[in-house]
């Protein structure tokens, strides 16, 4: 692992796990976890996994190393015309669930760029309801376009513990990916 890295968050349940795994490799790296995602819906749902991240955050101490280098940035604003307009041309799984992980992907390593970081992650790779190729696909394709590494890592294998981690830690935890379409096309 890189000694600083991008993780792209897309909730908090999916993070916990990512940052406990990332840091046991690397614990002396720094982390910063970034929360774009405008394709959840509605604006209340954003708010609430935007807000679980920083509670997370904010609890890190509970489940992560002592002096860990975590950092926080739910700044981006709510765009869900960033992924509406895209996404009606995309109307049927898996093409627009793929469309949706490069929107989110780029962003991420753009944002990486930006602020001198040297490569990302996302927390994506962790959720066994995702297409874990074509996220993986959609990360090397950003990487590329924008000069970074895109950090591979399966972390699915921790998928029971990251569930008990945000249960332990009573973070909000949602039922859907987060899509308008998320809800009627399972």
């Amino acid at each position: 692992m890189p000694d600083a890295l991008l993780l792209h968050a897309c909730c908090a349940p999916c993070a916990a796990y990512p940052l406990r795994a990332l840091l046991a490799g690397s614990p002396a790296a720094r982390i910063l976890v970034w929360f774009y995602n405008p394709n959840i819906h509605p604006a209340a749902e954003y708010r609430r996994r935007r807000d679980a991240l920083a509670y997370l955050h904010a609890r890190r101490g509970d489940f992560l190393p002592a002096g860990a280098r975590v950092e926080l940035d739910v700044s981006a604003p709510y765009r869900p015309e960033e992924f509406l307009g895209p996404a009606a041309l995309c109307p049927r799984r898996p093409v627009r669930c793929a469309m949706c992980y490069r929107l989110r992907l780029t962003a991420a390593a753009r944002r990486a760029r930006e602020l001198g970081l040297p490569a990302f992650t996302s927390s994506l790779l962790y959720s066994r309801r995702q297409d874990h190729a074509s996220v993986a696909a959609g990360g090397e394709a950003a990487a590329a376009g924008e000069g970074v590494s895109f950090l591979y890592r399966d972390f699915r294998a921790g998928w029971k513990e990251g569930r008990e981690l945000s249960l332990g830690l009573d973070v909000y935890r949602q039922s859907y990916c987060g899509c308008l379409y998320g809800e009627t096309d399972n």
